[in-house]
């Protein structure tokens, strides 16, 4: 790639980050609102169980958005918690506030460029947040970045569903659907956590047409190339809720 080419997608992914930034901070007074019937009925019982597996005792949050997960935080653990959104964090403070027993810091911060120290975390989390990251990828590598050699990457994600014609519905609805809200409902996320370096230990489908899925993930203690095919990760194994 020539210097031209380089400057080129260097401004493409600037105004995609103030794009999904403003988005965001445009819908924070309504986003818990909008996103009530959905929270009750699914995420929450998926964001409660993913986190009664994270031991730390170093946590990252990436997008913790308004907050949702600050209720379940192991009370034993640190979690730093960023948002791209001065909107949603604002939101994120409030409810920190309210948990006083947890100890989270709360910093603006992109997850396409970290402002924090390599090999620093165990365990990395984000709920719903690789959908609107503009270069998912270069996030994913980030995270692997700043996690300890074998620390671990949990997340719940909706993506691209495995239904062939309802994935096709997703991509024509994708690019209209971001301009809107600044998020994808299109993306590979399993894929591109493999792309970025990570070790994809387990996918589990959590919803017909495998639109929602949990995906765990380790950073290779040595060889990288050592990691294991994105097949043979994958759990058929759907949970008791079903949409």
């Amino acid at each position: 790639m020539d210097n031209q080419e380089r400057t080129s997608q260097d401004t493409r992914h600037e105004a995609g980050t103030e794009h999904t930034r403003g988005r965001y901070d445009t819908i924070a007074p309504l986003y818990d609102l909008m996103e009530w019937p959905v929270e009750q009925w699914l995420y929450r019982s998926w964001r409660r169980e993913l986190w009664k597996e994270i031991e730390g005792p170093e946590v990252l949050e990436i997008g913790v958005g308004t907050g949702k997960n600050i209720p379940y935080y192991p009370d034993d653990v640190h979690v730093t918690a960023i948002d791209l959104s001065p909107g949603m964090l604002k939101r994120a403070r409030r409810v920190a506030r309210s948990h006083p027993e947890k100890n989270v810091t709360l910093r603006e911060m992109d997850a396409q460029a970290l402002d924090l120290p390599a090999d620093t975390f165990d365990d990395v989390v984000a709920t719903f947040v690789f959908c609107s990251v503009p270069n998912p990828v270069q996030g994913l590598r980030e995270t692997l970045r700043v996690v300890r050699p074998g620390g671990r990457l949990h997340l719940l994600e909706h993506m691209r569903a495995t239904t062939p014609w309802l994935a096709r519905f997703m991509d024509v609805l994708d690019n209209p659907f971001h301009w809107l809200t600044g998020v994808h409902i299109a993306r590979e996320t399993a894929e591109n956590v493999q792309r970025a370096g990570w070790t994809v230990d387990d996918v589990t489908a959590l919803s017909r047409a495998d639109v929602f899925r949990r995906i765990e993930a380790r950073k290779p203690e040595r060889d990288p190339g050592e990691r294991k095919p994105l097949e043979s990760a994958i759990s058929n194994s759907h949970q008791a809720i079903h949409v």
